[in-house]
């Protein structure tokens, strides 16, 4: 039998389980640009591993069958003529999709005019729009600020797509990498388009402090989007996540299976798959054992440790790991900064740099004012197991200044 559990970053699972709501909002949100109403966009918010991606996914799947167009973009750090690029590249491909050229009317082509003007300041050759046969519109998408440059963006696209009866979907990934000033203009320009109820809409997803980030940019955005947090599964739901791919496959569960496995994994999406995978060449016949889970463990932390969690710890320096050891010190929970700078033998002013890397490195997230969490979950017993010992490195000795 063929091995059901998907332990990819983003790959659908066989069933999904426990987002029944989030998946209902998206359909509401559909149906209700569709017939010219308003409703808040979402982000999506959570930890690594919690499946916001194959949510994103679910979403794609959805827009697509209602007859909508979807951008996908997965974000990166980028200045913001490569942010521009990007979003101007991927608008031009929805508009194509929406309608091809030769049936163009006015609103269409105004639309590309708009998009032609968006992008012609960092791509003077017109590489980034090659195809788009008209004249630059001037005194759109050409003011150089972005926020005013992509609100006209999106609401030349947006008629042209009202216009013919459908809508676009940007589905953002990864959003807390944005800029301040690039997420500041994609809320502005979401921000006109829901003025003037067209249908085009956002949804993201993104780690915890993006919400916060997003009230930051925009006071209003706490009224433009929800943010419906995800975490890891209600125990039935695990549950259905383990047996269903290998019910589907012939194989069962033993009960006292099932509770180790929730056991290990705590109920989060990515690791049910990385243990199912594992556990499943263990098993002898069409039942999974405990003794084939207590089996499999190994196997399953062995993989985890050397690919999920190291090629985040790889990334970071000296100083970024004892930090991140000492938090691990003190439990999984989000810790106060001045008890991590107390285990380090330092103040919370000397390494609140440090903290503020792995903040915006996307290891550590800030529930709330003075508190930081690891972004990954279990990511502290694993910093205990790659680091048996807390070693400190020694601080730097001040440059005397020359007078």
């Amino acid at each position: 039998m063929r091995n059901p559990y998907t332990p990819n970053a983003g790959a659908e699972p066989e069933v999904i389980v426990g987002r029944d709501d989030q998946l209902a909002s998206f359909d509401l949100l559909l149906r209700r640009l569709a017939s010219g109403r308003t409703e808040q966009s979402m982000i999506i918010t959570g930890l690594r591993g919690v499946g916001k991606t194959v949510l994103l996914g679910q979403f794609r799947s959805k827009a697509l069958a209602a007859g909508w167009v979807v951008v996908e973009i997965e974000v990166s750090k980028h200045d913001d003529p490569q942010f521009r690029r990007e979003f101007a590249a991927r608008l031009r491909t929805a508009l194509f999709e929406l309608s091809p050229r030769a049936r163009w009317g006015d609103t269409f082509r105004q639309a590309a005019a708009v998009l032609k003007s968006f992008s012609i300041g960092v791509d003077p050759s017109g590489t980034v729009v090659a195809g788009i046969d008209v004249a630059a519109a001037e005194g759109f998408g050409d003011h150089g600020d972005l926020s005013l440059d992509l609100s006209d963006v999106f609401i030349a696209l947006g008629e042209a797509a009202s216009s013919i009866g459908r809508g676009v979907v940007l589905l953002l990934d990864e959003v807390q990498f944005l800029g301040q000033g690039q997420l500041e203009a994609l809320i502005g320009g979401l921000h006109r388009v829901v003025q003037r109820k067209l249908p085009i809409t956002m949804v993201g997803a993104g780690l915890p402090q993006i919400a916060e980030l997003a009230g930051d940019a925009k006071s209003y955005a706490e009224r433009l989007f929800k943010f419906p947090a995800i975490g890891y599964l209600s125990a039935e739901d695990a549950a259905k996540a383990f047996a269903g791919p290998a019910e589907a496959e012939g194989a069962v569960f033993e009960p006292a299976a099932l509770d180790l496995a929730l056991s290990i994994t705590g109920g989060y999406p990515y690791f049910i798959q990385e243990l199912g995978y594992a556990v499943w060449p263990l098993a002898t016949g069409d039942r999974i054992t405990r003794q084939d889970m207590l089996d499999a463990e190994d196997v399953y932390q062995s993989k985890l440790d050397s690919s999920f969690f190291r090629v985040r710890l790889d990334r970071t320096t000296e100083m970024q790991r004892a930090y991140l050891r000492a938090m691990a010190s003190l439990g999984s929970a989000p810790q106060k900064a001045s008890d991590v700078a107390e285990v380090l033998g330092r103040t919370s002013p000397q390494v609140g740099p440090t903290r503020a890397e792995l903040i915006a490195m996307g290891l550590l997230y800030t529930p709330e004012h003075g508190y930081a969490g690891f972004t990954v979950p279990h990511f502290e017993q694993f910093m205990l197991r790659a680091m048996p010992e807390l070693v400190v490195p020694p601080r730097r000795p001040r440059r005397s200044r020359v007078e």
